[in-house]
């Protein structure tokens, strides 16, 4: 164990205010991200915007909200001065609210394409109807020998209303295997 009496107070003062002005070097530099070096290659060998608006008018719903995306839509990316300008065509009963909430739009998808987009420009005009989500499938149903066989397995069911909950639960679950 040191004695503090044994230390010289001054040069432990000259110490400390030198430690305080020095940096120490990193001894591991950390190379970028193998994801940045990517996007600087595509973005080199793909046309101006293209990748980036395609992925917005994918995604579009989930960066901008169901009821926004309903009443408009990613038209167009172009360079501007400053940064990219993004067209979105609005219905027209709808472009002041849309024109309102620009700026929150322009956040969005400023962090969704690349964080350059700068302007939104409002172009009036009827929406084209997106493609059809394939949804739910159409309900098969059952064969009349399915379901005689369903009705006779629950023949023995004295109670009434429990046969027909049953019948009803064996008929979803016959139609869901067929899917």
């Amino acid at each position: 164990m040191v004695n503090r009496s044994s230390l010289d107070p001054i040069e432990e003062a000259r110490a400390r205010v030198r430690l305080r002005h020095t940096q120490a070097k990193a001894v591991y530099v950390p190379s970028k991200p193998f994801g940045q070096l990517a996007m600087r290659l595509a973005r080199k060998k793909t046309p101006k915007g293209s990748t980036s608006l395609v992925r917005l008018k994918l995604q579009w719903e989930s960066i901008v909200g169901k009821q926004i995306a309903g009443i408009c839509r990613p038209e167009k990316l172009s360079a501007g001065k400053g940064g990219r300008q993004l067209t979105l065509k609005v219905i027209p009963a709808a472009a002041t609210p849309i024109q309102h909430q620009s700026e929150m739009i322009r956040q969005r998808v400023s962090v969704a394409a690349g964080g350059d987009i700068t302007t939104i420009k409002i172009i009036q005009g009827p929406l084209t109807k997106l493609p059809a989500s394939p949804g739910k499938p159409r309900r098969k149903t059952l064969s009349v020998n399915e379901e005689k066989l369903l009705q006779d397995s629950c023949a023995g069911i004295q109670h009434h209303d429990l046969r027909a909950a049953i019948v009803s639960l064996g008929r979803a679950v016959l139609v869901n295997e067929k899917l």
